[in-house]
């Protein structure tokens, strides 16, 4: 792989000073492949970082890094930097390449064993069972229904779409503790909504 060479910005400070990840998605999105270059030897390590530790594997991290920076290279026109950084888009955009990756090794793991087990005789009532699931569904369903929008949107980034608190503030646009608040206060009227004792 080729190593590209670093464009640098002067600065009146320090004379010169690389570019920001901002600056250089802008150049990215007009085609240009030494910005390209220059992001990636600037973020791949955070972004690799946050995909290992979702994903453990190096092997597939590394992978999903590579589909992270082709779909940074394809939607960098998408970028707005109104709506947050430049590293913030990158990683959510990797955090959701992880969890995609998750869900799919366990679909896979899941099929494997539905094919494993599909002969075999069940002592339970499977539809009885799966009322009940249905049931508790519809329960919790109506409970977020009947919490605040920033409730229920912080609680289903958090706890469905497996966020952490500082990607939920970040993916709100609103603080850390902002972020906590709702959480807590979110779970706290599910749990009474739901007559589960605290």
């Amino acid at each position: 792989m080729l190593r590209l060479v670093s464009r640098e910005v002067e600065t009146p400070e320090s004379g010169v000073s690389p570019a920001t990840p901002e600056q250089l998605l802008e150049r990215v999105a007009l085609g240009d492949q030494v910005a390209f270059g220059e992001l990636y030897d600037q973020t791949a390590g955070r972004v690799l970082g946050l995909v290992k530790r979702l994903l453990k594997d190096h092997s597939q991290s590394e992978e999903v890094t590579q589909e992270v920076f082709l779909e940074i290279w394809q939607n960098a026109t998408r970028f707005d930097s109104g709506r947050g950084s430049a590293a913030s888009w990158m990683l959510t955009m990797a955090h959701r390449r992880a969890v995609d990756r998750i869900r799919a090794s366990q679909a896979s793991r899941d099929r494997d064993v539905k094919i494993g087990v599909r002969d075999i005789e069940t002592d339970y009532d499977s539809v009885s069972e799966n009322v009940e699931i249905r049931i508790e569904h519809e329960r919790v369903e109506r409970a977020l229904g009947r919490l605040t929008e920033l409730q229920r949107q912080a609680v289903k980034l958090a706890y469905y779409g497996g966020y952490s608190h500082s990607e939920v503030a970040t993916m709100l646009g609103v603080p850390i503790g902002t972020v906590k608040t709702r959480l807590r206060d979110g779970m706290i009227r599910l749990r009474d909504e739901m007559g589960v004792a605290s």
